[in-house]
């Protein structure tokens, strides 16, 4: 086996296979190993979080500014453990806070003696060994074997005693720049129990007969070793759970198709390669693969969809599942289609009564005492809170993962009880017993949770707050820069898109479906669904129906009285007529973002107008679910506003797709819609290559929101329209403009931000945007919609007095919300207006979709001959000037037959 390094000290060359490489990491049972310089770890956090690297060790390149404090930051941060040097560990660092099984002790061969290596064998669980300075290009080789001899001692050493906790002690091993990498390498070093440590230059997902890197799955299995006579090793399928699926069999080929799809790929004995799920739609999203620790067997760990790993259609080879497993699939499934009137239907659709049986369940909990007692209040408390999981996409495997993040801390929660439940107080239990009560029955009752909540949060994270300014307290420079928005990376996300965008154009179909299972984990059939769509596969509850019909009825009013039908007609002089009238975009394709999210909103918002203009082709892109299929309330929209394809696709292929087309998508004349950075660069980049020939909506940043406002505002509506915006991501922007707000309105509103935000499912993200964002106290309206002038926000709420009178003093605003009751959110679903809207400031110069962008207008003019005998001489004369005689021709012609005719 191999650790990948990732060396951070270097730009990593963001190449499709660097890519393909790092993407599938987290899909084998190995360490990642990052070298880093630590003064900055957001490249680290970047390129961890992207790929989605859970296991990694950091190795810091310099120890002389490391404290015990950034150690530990490093560790708790996510680190699976530190690599120091040994000289660091036995002489510097003075501290048992930090476990052993956290560290490893870096040394070369040289320095490897039995008493430093026990010396240090209580304070390290892993041994990484770097190469001598005095070796050069020809010498490792000559005397690898001798290095291995000595590697071998070193093992064998350090290996002998098990750590406390279990497992035995890693030996990685560093090649010289100099030496490539080699399998037969590979396999010695494994089958002394030691590790290469390879860079991910060296790896690769493709061919080994097709490259000269290694294939990332046979550096993982060269130390496979198999007992059996057809070679093949035997594997346990489980879920993300844990539970047994089934046996199955792998080979070396399976395993490179595995990693190469991240799909359950296997080796059938009698049918060669088993691509699970192919036929029946079961298939299976890889998790992770590992070893066992004698090598010769193998566990995936898998996403299992569709009815189940059995060709019983059960969910397992030995049964169905039970306990909390078949709790959450039940709990999905009601979720998507419930029995009409049934209990947890009614808890999907009812927040506040879920709210309540959990606070209930909880406390019943707390005052049980015997066992059966215990056991029966604690599962009652697990339904409940599993349903409010389940209702917000959080599955068992998502609390899992944090439970493992949280036991990789090494600083640890203080243990001390929030003030409302501190029982060790007097009458501490009638006193939380009230509360509980108090919450379910009051008739404020909704406040005093949300303030509970909200104070809870504030010891664990901290109190969720803006930045503050006063504009009359900061220079030209510091306002200057209040405009600006989060700085993207153009250069480097263009990089990433032009191999996307590329290959689809080359190869059509085929690189669409390719990319749709490497990005969004689905191996298609076919790309499009054709209309008319299968009125199953829309099927969406009646009130879903009744909210989309009644959105769609006053989208499509607004919209149909932008459109004049009328053909200008001007008489610019006598005999002179021209002429100004409309045709329809022929054929526009609209991206509707998705695959977990469901927005039909989008889909009403680009495809009405587009129905109204009269186009003739709408091809409505989405990427699809996990199992494949587009959201029903998506397709519902699709179906209502006349889409001719659904593309099962997102990203960058998605718009290259539209952009080009290919032997399923038809190519588009324009694309409209919102995505994300990569979406957006894709959109530019096709704009501007001539050979595809389309234009596009307009450029897109984060998702933003200004609002000013006076002492007549109401606090706890400013704050939720704050928060509104606020939750679409890490990077969106909210802005309040505070008109002369006293400190205890401005503290109000503050408070109303912290209690509310708490209670958001997506608190995570307010978490980070809210922090970035600001308030700007000014004196004034006219300071006020200065500011929101230059900033040009997308979204403009006027919580102040007599908000209609200062809508002639906005010039630039993606579009403007009046007065304390029109919330943001009304013009994003229903009340009528459009919103895919300008952000990041184009709103200076850019409209929001309207009935227009999928309209082109055309002119035409009729000059009879008197006409044109008086308005020949003026324009042969600008011909002259111009040098173009042939264009003072085409008029002298017939001016001089006019004029004989005379």
């Amino acid at each position: 086996m191999i650790f990948p390094v990732v060396d951070l000290t270097n730009p990593i060359p963001y190449s499709d296979e660097i890519h393909d490489v790092l993407s599938s990491l987290n899909c084998i049972g190995t360490t990642v190993f990052f070298i880093d310089s630590i003064d900055d770890l957001s490249v680290l956090i970047e390129v961890r979080d992207r790929y989605h690297i859970r296991d990694y060790w950091i190795f810091p390149q310099r120890e002389d500014t490391l404290d015990v404090r950034s150690l530990i930051k490093l560790l708790d941060d996510g680190a699976t453990k530190v690599v120091l040097s040994l000289e660091f560990i036995l002489k510097k660092l003075r501290i048992d806070d930090i476990p052993a099984e956290r560290l490893v002790a870096s040394l070369t061969l040289n320095s490897a003696s039995p008493e430093l290596t026990d010396a240090s064998s209580e304070r390290v669980s892993a041994y990484l060994i770097i190469p001598s300075t005095n070796y050069n290009n020809s010498s490792i080789l000559s005397i690898f074997d001798s290095i291995l001899d000595q590697v071998s001692v070193l093992i064998k050493h350090v290996q002998k005693h098990p750590l406390p906790s279990g497992g035995r002690k890693d030996v990685g091993m560093i090649l010289p720049p100099s030496i490539k990498p080699e399998l037969e390498l590979i396999k010695q070093l494994s089958d002394l129990n030691g590790r290469f440590l390879v860079s991910v230059d060296a790896l690769t997902l493709k061919e080994p007969d097709k490259t000269t890197k290694i294939n990332i799955a046979d550096a993982f299995t060269c130390s496979l070793t198999s007992d059996r006579a057809d070679g093949l090793f035997t594997t346990v399928v489980v879920d993300e759970q844990g539970i047994a699926l089934g046996l199955v069999y792998s080979s070396r080929e399976s395993v490179r198709e595995a990693i190469r799809t991240k799909k359950g790929v296997y080796q059938s004995r009698k049918r060669g390669l088993w691509y699970k799920g192919a036929t029946s739609g079961a298939v299976q999203n890889l998790k992770s693969i590992d070893i066992d620790c004698d090598e010769d067997a193998l566990r995936f760990v898998v996403e299992q969809l569709g009815s189940g790993f059995c060709h019983f259609n059960t969910n397992t080879c030995f049964g169905r599942y039970n306990g909390l497993k078949a709790l959450e699939k039940t709990l999905q499934s009601r979720k998507v289609s419930a029995p009409p009137g049934s209990y947890t239907q009614k808890l999907f659709q009812k927040p506040d009564l879920l709210r309540s049986k959990i606070m209930e369940e909880a406390d019943e909990l707390c005052s049980a005492t015997s066992k059966e007692n215990i056991a029966w209040e604690a599962a009652d408390l697990i339904y409940f809170a599993l349903t409010k999981c389940i209702a917000n996409d959080v599955t068992l495997a998502d609390i899992e993962e944090q439970l493992n993040k949280r036991a990789l801390k090494i600083t640890r929660r203080p243990g001390n009880a929030k003030t409302q439940r501190d029982v060790t107080k007097p009458d501490g239990d009638n006193n939380d017993k009230n509360v509980l009560l108090n919450a379910n029955n009051s008739t404020d009752s909704s406040d005093k949770q949300v303030d509970e909540r909200a104070s809870e949060k504030i010891g664990a994270e901290g109190i969720i707050k803006m930045q503050k300014y006063d504009l009359s307290e900061i220079t030209p420079e510091k306002r200057s820069s209040l405009l600006l928005r989060p700085i993207i990376k153009s250069d480097e996300i263009l990089e990433r898109v032009r191999p996307i965008v590329d290959d689809v154009r080359k190869k059509g179909d085929v690189a669409l479906l390719d990319l749709t299972a490497k990005y969004d984990g689905i191996r298609l059939q076919s790309p499009v669904l054709a209309s008319p769509f299968p009125p199953e596969l829309m099927s969406v509850d009646d009130a879903t129906k009744s909210a989309i019909d009644q959105a769609f009825d006053n989208i499509l009013k607004f919209h149909e009285a932008q459109y004049d039908r009328s053909t200008l007609v001007v008489s610019t002089m006598p005999g002179v007529t021209c002429y100004r009238f409309s045709r329809p975009i022929k054929s526009v394709g609209l991206y509707v973002p998705g695959g977990t999210a469901v927005l039909p909103s989008t889909a009403l918002m680009l495809g009405i107008p587009a129905m109204v203009a009269g186009c003739k082709e709408i091809v409505l892109a989405c990427p699809p679910r996990k199992d494949g299929s587009v959201a029903p309330e998506v397709l519902y929209v699709a179906h209502k506003v006349g889409a001719t394809k659904v593309l099962l696709a997102g990203g960058a292929q998605a718009v290259a797709a539209m952009a080009y087309g290919t032997e399923s998508v038809p190519k588009v004349d324009k694309i409209c819609g919102p995505g994300n950075q990569y979406v957006t660069a894709a959109k530019m980049l096709t704009q501007n290559d001539s050979s595809a020939m389309i234009s596009i909506d307009m450029p897109a940043g984060p998702s933003e929101l200004l609002v000013i406002a006076d002492e007549s505002s109401v606090p706890a509506y400013v704050a939720s329209d704050l928060l509104s915006q606020a939750e679409h991501g890490e990077d969106s922007q909210v802005v309040l403009v505070a008109v002369s707000l006293s400190l205890s309105q401005l503290e109000e509103i503050e408070k109303e931000i912290h209690k509310q935000a708490s209670c958001l499912p997506r608190v995570g993200i307010v978490r980070q945007s809210i922090p970035k964002s600001f308030i700007l106290n000014v004196a004034n309206m006219s300071d006020a919609l200065k500011f929101s002038n230059d900033y040009a926000p997308e979204h403009l709420i006027l919580h102040v007095e007599d908000a209609d009178s200062w809508v002639n003093e906005i010039d630039n605003a993606g579009s403007i919300f009046l007065g304390s009751y029109s919330p943001e959110s009304c013009g994003d679903y229903a009340s009528g207006t459009n919103h895919t809207l300008p952000t990041y400031g184009y709103a200076r110069m850019y409209s929001g979709v309207n009935t227009q962008t999928f309209l082109k207008h055309m002119t035409a003019q009729k000059l009879t001959m008197d006409g044109l005998d008086k308005i020949g001489d003026t324009v042969m004369r600008l011909a002259e000037i111009e040098g173009l005689e042939a264009h003072r021709n085409a008029v002298a012609i017939r001016v001089k037959d006019i004029r004989n005719t005379n």
